[in-house]
């Protein structure tokens, strides 16, 4: 999850369609665009404005999320939590220097938290009861984003269109998963969640989540949440772009919210 920030956010996607032309062919063949997934408003949940939001994930009916600190912003810090939807305080269990790590994506397996920092290529692993920290890790990507789990491994972005799995013992790559939509390669994948065995994630500076392939990488929809981020924007003007999923496997509900958002929204959707 990439932290630089911009002294002005837009609030724009820009939806297109290609034209692939094949210089052997005097045929023009055009892509089929991916589908857009429609999703249902269902309830909305305060949330903390100085939450620069890196991480957000539902386990044992409990919200937890990870947030980063930009040097821009001194009301922020890079920690983890448990957020409280009907307060939408977060009770603070961890954090980090902010002088040497931005915080970035969480994820939990095995009873262990991990955690992501952006560009010190280092992470942390926490008991999940106690928060207390078990070891760092070092990794080999250039940045730290986002981080989920398909229940064996860790999964992990970087902001480009890779994704990176890793051991959860050994903290060894186990393979890299390129991300691709009609072909093209997809940039700046950012936070992650894990649904019902597809891969859901945030792609930066945008409001945009994309569905994606865990065995071929693809693109497979896509979910406009451009809406929500205007209402946020509207609320809070210092809102910047959405950047959180959550998935409650246990009741079937999905959350989501962004950078400094004044609110959590449960939508749903067709998983």
């Amino acid at each position: 999850m990439n932290k630089r920030l911009f002294g002005t956010y837009i609030l724009a996607i820009i939806l297109f369609s290609c034209n692939n032309t094949e210089k052997s062919s005097d045929t023009t063949k055009e892509v089929a665009s991916v589908p857009l997934i429609p999703f249902k408003l269902v309830n909305t949940f305060p949330h903390d404005t100085t939450a620069f939001t890196e991480g957000f994930l539902v386990h044992n009916n409990q919200l937890y999320e990870s947030t980063g600190s930009p040097d821009e912003l001194s009301e922020t810090s890079s920690a983890i939590g448990i957020l409280d939807l009907n307060t939408g305080k977060l009770n603070t269990k961890v954090t980090i220097d902010k002088s040497k790590y931005f915080g970035e994506g969480i994820t939990i397996l095995n009873d262990k938290i991990y955690q992501l920092t952006w560009k010190s290529k280092t992470g942390f692993v926490y008991d999940l009861k106690s928060f207390k920290k078990l070891k760092d890790f070092t990794f080999s990507n250039n940045e730290g984003w986002g981080l989920t789990s398909d229940g064996k491994y860790l999964i992990m972005s970087d902001g480009t269109y890779n994704l990176t799995y890793l051991d959860p013992n050994t903290l060894a790559v186990i393979k890299t998963l390129p991300v691709r939509e009609n072909g093209y390669a997809k940039e700046q994948i950012n936070e992650l969640e894990y649904i019902k065995g597809f891969i859901y994630a945030n792609i930066w500076q945008t409001n945009e989540i994309i569905k994606i392939d865990p065995v071929t990488g693809n693109v497979m929809a896509k979910i406009d949440l451009r809406a929500l981020a205007t209402d946020a924007l509207t609320q809070y003007p210092k809102s910047l772009e959405m950047n959180g999923i959550a998935f409650d496997s246990t009741n079937n509900k999905v959350y989501v919210t962004g950078k400094m958002w004044p609110k959590v929204y449960q939508i749903d959707f067709s998983h």
